[in-house]
This record gives C-alpha cells, structure tokens and sequence, in this order.
C-alpha cells in the first residue's frame, strides 16, 4: 500500500462508499482536482508536513470514499472554511475526526523549536480563521491545578544543546535567511506598538491585528534563519503570543487566553528568555486568581520566580512580588499577603539602582502599578476576612495613591479605569455608597474609551453591588441608569 500524501485507505474497499458531502463541498468551492490538490500541498507545508504530495488521483480516491489521515482532514477543514467564510467541519466534509493526542490539545506539548512554531502557525490561523465570537473558547478547555502546573514545570528543564530551528548539514552551511537587521528590528518596534495600543485602548481593538503578527512571524521561523535571528524570532514570537492571550483574557476569552500563554512560554523558552517566562507565568497567574483559582496562581507565581531567580531584574521581581500578594490574599493568608507586599515594595526600590535598562513588556509595572497591585491585595485580604474594615482602611491610601498617578498617565487607560473600580468597591467595604458611586462614574467614562469585557464586567458587579446593598440610595439609582445607557450589555471580543 503506498503512503503517497500521508493518507491512507480503507481496509475494505468493496464497504467503501463515495463521501457525498466532501462532493457537494468541492463542487461548490468551483475548484478542480488539480486546485484542490495544489492547495493540499501549499497548506501542509507550511505546517512543517513535508511528506504530503497529493495530486489528483488521490483528491478523487477521497471522493470516492477514501478517508485520509491527519493531517490532511484538518486541512481540508481549514481550505473549505476560508473558501465558504463558515465554519466547515471535518466532520461536515464527511470525514472521520481523527483523535488527537492531549499534547496537541492540552497543555502538555512538545518542548521543542519546530513543534512550537507549528503550534504556534497553526493555533493563530485558526484565531484568525474562526473568530467569531466565543467560538475558539468553546472549542477549547481551561487547564488548572496538575494538569495545568506540572506539564509548565518543564520550563526549567534545560534545552539540549542542539541549535535552533532546522538542523544544518555537516558538509555547507545553511544559507542566511531573508529576514534583515532592519526589519527584525521593525518587528521589534511593531511588538511594542501593539503593547502600547493594548494599555490605552483595551484588548478588543487590535487582537486580531497581534495575532496576525504572531502568524507572519511564525512563517519567518519556518524559513531558514540564523541561529542569532531565530532566538530574536522566538522572543518576538513569545511577545505577541503573551499579548495575544493577554488580550483575549481581557475580552473574556479565557481558554484562548490560556493557549497563547502556554505557546509563549514555549517560545521563550527557545529564546533562553528567563525574565520574559517569568513575566508569562505572572499572565497566566493574574488570570487564574481572576478565575476564583489562587492556589494555582500561588503556584504559578513560585514557578516564574524560581525560575528567573538569577536574571530578573528588581523591577520584574517587584512585579513578581505584587502577584504573589494577590494570590496570598485571595487564599486568605494576610501574614504572607503582607510579607510580600513588602517584598514587592523594597525589590521596587532596588530598581532605581539597577544599571541595565529594562525590556519594553515590564514598563508597565510603574509605582502607580505597584500602589495598585498592592491596594488590591488588602481589598481583596478584607473581602475574603468577611469585609473586614481593617484591610479596606489599609487599601484606601495605596489606591488613592494609584488613582492619582493614573489620571497623570494617558497612556495605561485601561489601568486606571481598573483603579477607579477599586476605589469605588474599597468605599463599599466602608459603606461609603456616596463616594463609591463617585468612582464608579469615573470609571465608566474611562471605560467608553476601552475596549475591555474584563472593566466592563468589574463596573457591573460594582454597580450590583451597591444596589444590593444601597438600591434605595439615589446616587444608586443615578448609576444604574447610568450604566445602561452608557455600558450595555453588547461588548463583542475580536
């Protein structure tokens, strides 16, 4: 029996039946055989498949009724969808879904430089290609505790020292790739524009744009590339996959989220980007303490930090430290939520002495972050203290002192919108309704300038909140009216 096109046969020939739907599908899509075939082709190489070679005795054998082995049933899903701009199924083509195993679904994947670019290539375009509204959320699921922790613990396994990318040959030199200095340098800067655009506007105006980014840059590290360039690549990669993801955290796309973060510290890995891991874990921690799971945050923050424990610099530790009080304080531990609060707060003036200059994804991670960041822990220690009185007093100053730097700063928008919030729930812990609903209105004109499901979704349970506690209060009322006619329910993720 021939491999020819990595597809194989049917045992009984004489049971096989002509795949009527495939049929209807490709007399639809206007193509012939040869069309069909060449696109097979084109598509299975740039996955890295390169013993594909269809052609067109084997497109009218799947006609016929011949099932093909992955990956070709996952393409022709992919062709059929783009041609028709809906979703086409492998299942609608009228072929068998082939199992996939957990390391192509899950988080355990390949810790290796081709598998994570192919995942990487193959994960964006299906973004790209299939991205309505919640539908690669729901096709995907949410990993946490074990499942989650233990695949990620391989992060600080060392690489094999065998070079990056495709393996050269012993007897020439690999040719350089096409990629020059110039414009690696404008990846680079394109990586922080996007960063930029995401803090003043939110994660639903440009996530399709980074994830189209992301997938150009994976086609550049499927070529062949200098080992300097490709770690360069990988750290670009690993940027925007971060992004990416953080991204779709914000619009509420929380397994997609997760997805990309796990590929980024895949990416980062292959960059030997210590400090950058770290700050991908400390992504994936903020979103598992968001998701009511702070003992995987805790864990996933002692991760990041044991392993850039060397490299990070005090401002990336800061940052660290601060994740690590929110995860201890959403457990309920105040004595270690305020051990690393002050932790957080000295390796943040160590920074001031730090000679080297920091990478563009910490600049975030300001003194009106680091306020923030620690307000919110002692709000969310007096929330889980039963409202206790004594930690919202201890969050007042530290959040007041965020609000008003944030206000200075047009450029974290979103952030300080966050902040506003926090201000107006601290208030609530005081049952204080009049000045909640204060900040809440500010941060609903702050809102209206973002694009973000994550602020919107904080303002509505703030305004619930203090209706349920407050509903008789004018200035309540006032807020509610407020909030629908100025933040309906009808935020789309992009």
């Amino acid at each position: 029996m021939s491999g020819k096109g990595g597809s194989g046969t049917n045992a009984a020939s004489a049971d096989k039946r002509p795949n009527e739907l495939l049929a209807s599908w490709f007399v639809r899509s206007g193509w012939s055989k040869g069309e069909l075939a060449r696109q097979v082709n084109r598509r299975a190489r740039q996955l890295g498949a390169n013993h594909i070679s269809t052609d067109t005795s084997r497109v009218r054998r799947w006609l016929d009724g011949e099932n093909p082995r992955e990956p070709i049933p996952r393409i022709l899903s992919e062709l059929f969808s783009e041609r028709f701009g809906c979703v086409v199924s492998v299942e609608d083509l009228g072929l068998r879904t082939a199992r996939q195993s957990p390391s192509a679904t899950g988080v355990d994947l390949p810790w290796t430089g081709p598998q994570t670019v192919a995942l990487l290539s193959e994960f964006s375009r299906s973004d790209l290609m299939l991205a309505r509204r919640g539908f690669l959320g729901t096709s995907l699921v949410l990993s946490a505790g074990p499942s989650l922790i233990e695949p990620l613990q391989r992060w600080l396994v060392p690489s094999p020292p065998a070079p990056l990318g495709e393996p050269e040959p012993a007897a020439a030199p690999r040719r350089p790739g096409r990629l020059s200095r110039p414009e690696l340098e404008l990846l680079e800067t394109t990586t922080k524009m996007f960063r930029q655009w995401d803090a003043q506007c939110g994660g639903g105006l440009r996530r399709k744009a980074v994830v189209g980014q992301l997938h150009e840059v994976t086609d550049l590290l499927q070529e062949p590339q200098r080992e300097t360039t490709t770690r360069r690549l990988f750290k670009v990669a690993a940027e925007l996959a971060e992004l990416a993801g953080w991204m779709s955290y914000d619009v509420g796309l929380q397994p997609t989220a997760q997805k990309y973060f796990v590929l980024a510290l895949h990416a980062a890995k292959e960059a030997g980007d210590k400090p950058l891991g770290s700050y991908i874990l400390s992504s994936m921690s903020r979103q598992m303490i968001h998701l009511g799971r702070p003992e995987d945050a805790l864990e996933l923050i002692h991760l990041a930090q044991y392993g850039s424990r060397d490299c990070a610099s005090p401002r990336t530790q800061s940052m660290l430290y601060a994740m690590e009080a929110r995860a201890y304080a959403n457990m309920g531990q105040p004595g270690k939520c305020k051990r690393a609060v002050r932790m957080a707060e000295d390796a943040f003036s160590d920074a001031e002495d730090w000679d080297e200059p920091d990478p563009d994804w910490i600049r975030f991670f300001s003194e009106a972050e680091l306020y923030g960041e620690n307000s919110h822990s002692f709000r969310d220690l007096a929330y889980v203290a039963g409202r206790s009185p004594t930690y919202a007093s201890l969050a007042e100053p530290l959040m007041e002192k965020a609000v008003q730097l944030f206000a200075e700063d047009h450029e974290h928008q979103r952030s300080y919108a966050l902040n506003l919030i926090g201000m107006a729930t601290v208030h609530l812990l005081q049952r204080e309704p009049e000045q909640s609903t204060r900040y809440a209105a500010q941060a609903m004109q702050v809102a209206k300038k973002v694009r973000s499901e994550r602020v919107n979704t904080r303002i509505r349970k703030t305004v619930d909140n203090a209706v349920r506690e407050y509903g008789d209060l004018g200035e309540v009322i006032g807020l509610t009216e407020q909030l629908a006619a100025e933040l309906p329910e009808t935020a789309e993720a992009v």
